[in-house]
């Protein structure tokens, strides 16, 4: 009599994968309800597993510790999804970078910056307020700045390629200026503190930006831009 064929269990790597990011997501919409209800010192990282309803085990499989945690969270929160396509290659980017016009790369640059921020701005001061008692979460919030530093060099370097920037600035200053409009702190204080909404804040820090860059349009010929409020 023939022995009875043994099928053999095919491995479904595919669901483990689809386990895998559920469990991820699930993990981080835990981790950012709780950083910003309690705080960062006061959410622990077996806390975050239970309410994300998965092991503390598969907690660290994937975040070494509680600071790489909130970087993921805000890393998702900037980019409004978990995708890992770097900010410089998504769609809203390619069109700023594409605009001819500086002061219109400036405004694009704003409106984005305007349905953004409240998404991550307030995981920024977190950090922030976090790195005075922690410091794997100051090494967090040194990278959240120096990121934020070289995107703004970045966007230097394509505004000054427009050839509408005053024409005295150098790369460094336009970079310079960029970061501290870009500031969290300013989001904090017309945003948060005064409660303006987020339009009039893009409108605010465009104009700001635009006078303070001398950014013409490409129908500006005259060479001198807005007042110049570097002085």
């Amino acid at each position: 009599m023939d022995e009875p064929v043994k099928r053999i269990r095919r491995y479904n790597a595919s669901r483990r994968r689809e386990q895998a990011r559920e469990n991820r997501a699930r993990v981080l919409s835990a981790a950012r309800r709780l950083f910003l209800d309690k705080g960062y010192v006061d959410t622990s990282v077996p806390e975050v597993a239970r309410t994300a309803g998965v092991s503390v085990q598969t907690v660290y499989k994937v975040f070494p510790n509680k600071a790489a945690l909130l970087k993921a969270v805000f890393d998702v929160s900037v980019a409004g999804d978990d995708d890992d396509t770097p900010m410089a290659q998504r769609e809203v980017i390619h069109r700023i970078q594409a605009e001819p016009d500086a002061a219109q790369k400036i405004t694009m640059y704003l409106r984005h910056l305007a349905v953004a921020a409240p998404r991550y701005v307030p995981l920024q001061l977190l950090a922030r307020d976090a790195a005075r008692a922690d410091h794997a979460a100051a090494d967090v919030w040194a990278r959240m700045r120096q990121e934020t530093l070289t995107a703004m060099t970045y966007f230097a370097r394509e505004l000054l390629a427009t050839g509408q920037l005053r024409d005295t600035l150098t790369e460094d200053d336009v970079r310079d200026v960029l970061w501290t409009y870009h500031s969290p702190e300013l989001y904090e204080l017309v945003v948060i503190e005064r409660g303006w909404p987020t339009d009039r804040y893009a409108d605010f820090v465009a104009d700001a930006l635009i006078n303070a860059l001398g950014a013409r349009g490409l129908g500006d010929s005259t060479g001198t831009g807005p007042e110049n409020l570097l002085g």
